[in-house]
């Protein structure tokens, strides 16, 4: 049996369904950091199974540092625009980009490796296998550029 305040909490800390939050709840007695841990592994596993989909998809963000000396673009593809078009996918869009343009990278792989400067317990690759988990579809970064004076 799990918590219902432990399920909300996890539910709303990680924006994972409520059904795959039980699951974990249950699997973990009710361990929330446990059940964290969980879904992040679910959401590796989902990744693979979801690597083969393809992206029609999508849309370009950018970020402008504010001495106007920075700025980088970042094409982020998933599979359907009912994604794309959602505000936590817009809201990843942009902390990609503000990642790309804080931290030097030149290939999307260099970024995948990168930890997110917003918290460095994670990499730019959790975040992504993250959105994957929540979103129920694959999620890609396509193409990153940074320019600077």
């Amino acid at each position: 049996m799990y918590d219902i305040k432990k399920l909300k909490q996890l539910r709303q800390e990680t924006g994972v369904s409520f059904s795959l939050c039980k699951k974990a709840l249950e699997e973990t007695k009710n361990n929330v950091d446990e059940a964290k841990k969980l879904l992040t592994k679910w959401g590796a596993d989902k990744v693979k199974d979801k690597a083969d989909r393809k992206m029609n998809a999508g849309a370009i963000f950018s970020y402008v540092h504010h001495n106007k000396k920075v700025a980088a673009l970042v094409e982020l593809l998933s599979e359907t625009d009912f994604v794309s078009n959602n505000k936590e996918f817009q809201n990843l869009g942009q902390e990609l980009s503000m990642q790309v343009a804080s931290l030097k990278a030149e290939k999307v792989e260099e970024l995948m490796e990168q930890e997110y400067v917003r918290d460095p317990s994670k990499k730019i690759s959790d975040l992504i296998k993250e959105a994957v988990l929540k979103f129920g579809e694959n999620i890609k970064i396509n193409k990153i550029i940074r320019w600077e004076i």
